[in-house]
């Protein structure tokens, strides 16, 4: 059973209140707003909000240079930078995919290994035009790219190489193409862009990927693939010696979900138990993990989260390499495979060795390999270019056995000062980031000791906020005389989407040595109350009308804002605290795809999803 308390209770606006149950209630203060600007507008490069914006954009995405995307697509870095600022761009099967809104930023991620050298294959009079392997990639049966993909992503799991294919000179040239791209596309204060790359480790099929960020226009010479090591500790080295030689530079972990317990696990690499060493290294080169994208989510599951009501979300567990075969998800063990169990089993480590190796932010992307995200429910064109580039290639008879099993992919939020590299690249760092389900809802939330009862309420809240504690991502000092923390948490929907159905902190700490971890509805929508007994509060209620895939905002509300202390807080217990954020329920891009051919939507996918956001964590360490 759950007991709480909300030291100021939840607030809709006016507006939203109209369209809820609770018309009859007198209209509260103004709502509090979480910005100070509009920030789907890109401000500009000379204008700096000290309170900092929200923006949006993908830290993870492929166009035709990554070996395995160039089997779906011919698109460029070029196309992605184009598509992300709002250009439709053309891709395979004579469709064109364009966003109903630009993003702020991007990063495109295109796996190191072989990077450009499908682009070889196809180049007439090169080297590798005639060879077997050239022939299969650009032959106009399907059956036969996919047989040579799948030979190629054999080459990278195994780890061993074609010599043709790894050749210095093709992949300086490739690299060298890709910063000269994301140079020609930054528009400070307007779109930034980052140089990356994945790095795609895959042992035995498990997923040990890691995007890697610059936030430096200084980059190595190269790369560094899976195909030179697949053991993270060698990527930081990588890391550790580019940031040496002037380079800012970060990686991202992804998929903990589809690991297989390697992401999380309780040893490095070399089968060593967890060490303090390990855990400074793998915070300070892995500031993050990406808590949603088209292969699932990664925050938690309902086999190690049973009592999570939400925790069925987009939770995806086929493994890498067996998408023929997906019976081989009966093999799934989700154990240290998930972020909220890693958050917690870190608190463990910070007791037993003084450090945590698992104290990340969160982040979201999409992992599209079509060349451009495709995070709109109803705007969704598939992410594999012809393999899915009809409705009826996603969900009728699909080419890719789990086509209508991917997710629409995610978003990374960033509270920043402006649109500018320095600025968005500052906040991953810090971890001032969340991670949506493709969504732009904005959530902002600080903790602190002595925040007043109506902060919220006050028209300069956030301000208020920062000189008086940490936002999210950051670490609250040792409790004073055994205070407990107040929380400030406000969100915002997404200004074309729908309305929000409640607030949630989740906390994680630590008992007699064993991690625990509750969830508080801290504010919700209406006049619904938690069931002191369940400790659970009622559902928003549903909208959907599924043939025709509409729904309304008759329910939820436009903005949610609590001030709330921790009931049960001990001040010698080290604890975390992020905040999960949902709407009400909304179609399913394969709903949409179902209405469009007049058709009842599969029925082993949810037809209706409650998008969501995460935002990194709140550390208290004593």
């Amino acid at each position: 059973m759950h007991s709480w308390r909300i030291a100021a209770v939840a607030s809709i606006s006016v507006a939203a209140l109209a369209a809820t149950s609770c018309s009859k209630a007198p209209d509260p203060p103004p709502a509090p707003s979480t910005e100070t600007a509009a920030t789907d507008v890109a401000n500009p490069a000379a204008s700096t909000n000290p309170e900092r914006n929200a923006y949006f954009g993908d830290l993870h995405l492929h166009t035709g240079y990554s070996a395995d995307a160039a089997l779906m697509t011919d698109s460029t870095p070029d196309d992605a930078y184009r598509y992300a600022k709002g250009e439709a761009i053309a891709r395979f099967g004579n469709q064109t995919i364009q966003l109903k809104r630009p993003l702020d930023f991007l990063a495109v991620t295109d796996h190191a290994e072989y990077a450009g050298a499908v682009q070889e294959l196809r180049r007439e009079g090169g080297p590798l035009y005639d060879t077997e392997l050239g022939k299969a990639f650009r032959s106009d049966d399907y059956d036969t790219r996919m047989k040579a993909y799948l030979s190629v992503v054999s080459d990278i799991a195994t780890n061993k190489p074609r010599p043709e294919l790894v050749q210095p000179k093709l992949i300086q040239s490739v690299w060298t193409q890709y910063s000269d791209e994301a140079r020609k596309h930054y528009q400070p204060g307007t779109f930034t862009t980052f140089v990356a790359f994945e790095w795609t480790s895959m042992p035995d099929n498990n997923n040990l990927h890691r995007n890697v960020i610059f936030g430096s226009e200084k980059v190595p010479a190269m790369p560094f693939s899976a195909l030179d090591s697949q053991k993270p500790e060698d990527l930081w080295t990588y890391l550790e010696t580019a940031r040496k030689d002037g380079s800012d530079v970060v990686a991202i972990s992804h998929n903990g979900n589809i690991s297989g317990g390697l992401m999380f696990a309780e040893s490095d690499s070399y089968g060593k138990p967890l060490d303090a060493a390990y855990a400074k290294r793998r915070t300070l080169n892995e500031v993050a993990h990406e808590i949603i994208q088209v292969k699932g989510a990664s925050e938690t599951h309902p086999l190690v989260a049973p009592n999570d009501e939400f925790a069925g979300f987009e939770a995806s567990t086929f493994q890498l390499g067996t998408f023929d075969d997906l019976s081989k998800q009966a093999k799934f063990d989700p154990k240290h495979s998930y972020l909220r169990e890693a958050f917690k089993n870190g608190l463990l480590y910070q007791r037993k060795i003084g450090a945590n190796p698992f104290k990340f932010g969160i982040v979201a992307g999409s992992d599209s390999h079509a060349g451009g995200s495709q995070p709109e429910e109803n705007n969704f064109k598939g992410v594999h270019g012809d393999a899915d580039d009809s409705p009826e290639a996603r969900i009728v008879k699909p080419k890719e056995p789990y086509s209508y099993a991917v997710g629409s992919g995610g978003l990374t939020g960033v509270w920043a000062e402006q649109n500018t590299r320095e600025s968005i690249f500052a906040a991953i760092k810090r971890n001032e980031t969340f991670g949506t389900s493709g969504v732009r809802v904005r959530p902002r939330f600080f903790g602190g000791y002595g925040y007043a009862a109506d902060l919220v309420r006050q028209p300069d809240w956030i301000k208020a906020a920062y000189s008086g504690g940490v936002p999210m991502g950051g670490n609250l000092p040792k409790s004073p005389s055994g205070q407990a923390p107040t929380f400030a948490v406000a969100a915002t929907k997404d200004p074309d989407g729908a309305n929000l159905d409640r607030i949630q902190i989740i906390k994680g700490w630590v008992k007699d040595g064993k991690a625990q971890d509750r969830i508080y509805d801290v504010a919700l929508s209406g006049d619904r109350k938690v069931d002191p007994s369940t400790g659970k509060a009622p559902p928003v209620g549903n909208t959907v009308d599924i043939k025709t895939a509409t729904y309304s905002n008759d329910i939820g509300a436009a903005e949610l804002s609590a001030v709330w202390s921790d009931p049960d807080f001990d001040a010698t217990q080290p604890a975390f605290y992020y905040v999960r954020v949902l709407e009400i329920p909304t179609p399913r891009w394969s709903t949409f795809d179902a209405a469009k051919l007049g058709i009842a939507p599969r029925k082993d996918v949810e037809a209706t999803i409650q998008e969501r956001a995460w935002t990194s964590p709140i550390w208290y360490t004593p």
